[in-house]
């Protein structure tokens, strides 16, 4: 299976302006989305899309492809990510590369790894679906078991649509929520079904403590504090393995 990677990055971005490269923890948020699909066994190519030129020289630094500059009215802030990602498809289609499947990388979703992105598209090539998608468990309050919408005559409704909630705690079935880190589908389904998703998806669950999804301020704070613990982790075990490595050899 031949997987295009690719990464939208737009200009315009409003609760963190400039957030595509601005620096997290020393680093351009687009780098870390670029090292994780650059470091995936299971990507074939992995290109950039943007209108903004600062941005496409960013990627270039980062050694991602950038073959194109988005049209602008594939750009704005209302614009969905569907037309985004069949534009970049068909583009390379007319160029003479084609692919069985698109896998879609948010550089707002830093925090996964190349192994989230291969998992994905092992899941998609080998569970007969039409799109994986990453995932988070519900919390049980917020189970649509127990969630309500207020109608027009502000009655509250069941979301299920049934009459009564289920009454223990034990008996919800288990609810998941997009993640946004990876969105892996078929290409017939993207270009010809009009649609990222499909009708059959499956979701690969990520871990809580490593997501971060950044639309704002508060997000981007978050996620400097993940890679902050990330980073102190790190430097922890290499100090543990070399103290390891200097007490063996002084005791030979």
């Amino acid at each position: 299976m031949r997987v295009l990677g690719l990464i939208p990055a737009r200009g315009g971005s409003k609760g963190v302006p400039r957030k595509n490269i601005k620096l997290l923890s020393g680093r351009p948020l687009l780098a870390y989305t670029a090292e994780a699909a650059l470091s995936s066994r299971l990507l074939s190519r992995v290109i950039l899309s943007t209108e903004d030129g600062e941005i496409a020289e960013a990627g270039k630094n980062c050694g991602l492809e950038v073959p194109f500059l988005r049209p602008a009215e594939l750009a704005r802030d209302e614009t969905p990510m569907l037309p985004v990602a069949q534009h970049a498809v068909r583009f390379l289609e007319e160029n003479g590369d084609c692919f069985d499947a698109l896998c879609l990388l948010q550089p707002t979703n830093p925090l996964r790894s190349a192994g989230d992105i291969d998992a994905c598209i092992e899941l998609l090539e080998s569970g007969g679906a039409d799109a994986v998608v990453t995932t988070l468990p519900v919390p049980t309050e917020y189970n649509p078991h127990w969630v309500y919408f207020q109608d027009g005559q502000g009655w509250l409704r069941l979301s299920t649509g049934l009459d009564a909630p289920i009454p223990r705690r034990q008996e919800l079935p288990p609810a998941f929520h997009r993640e946004g880190s990876v969105y892996a589908t078929r290409r017939d389904v993207l270009i010809n079904e009009n649609s990222l998703y499909g009708r059959r998806v499956i979701g690969h669950l990520m871990d809580p403590q490593q997501s971060a999804n950044i639309d704002n301020q508060e997000d981007w704070e978050r996620a400097e504090r993940l890679l902050s613990r990330d980073e102190s982790l790190s430097r922890d075990e290499s100090k543990a393995v070399s103290n390891s490595f200097s007490l063996r050899t002084t005791t030979r």
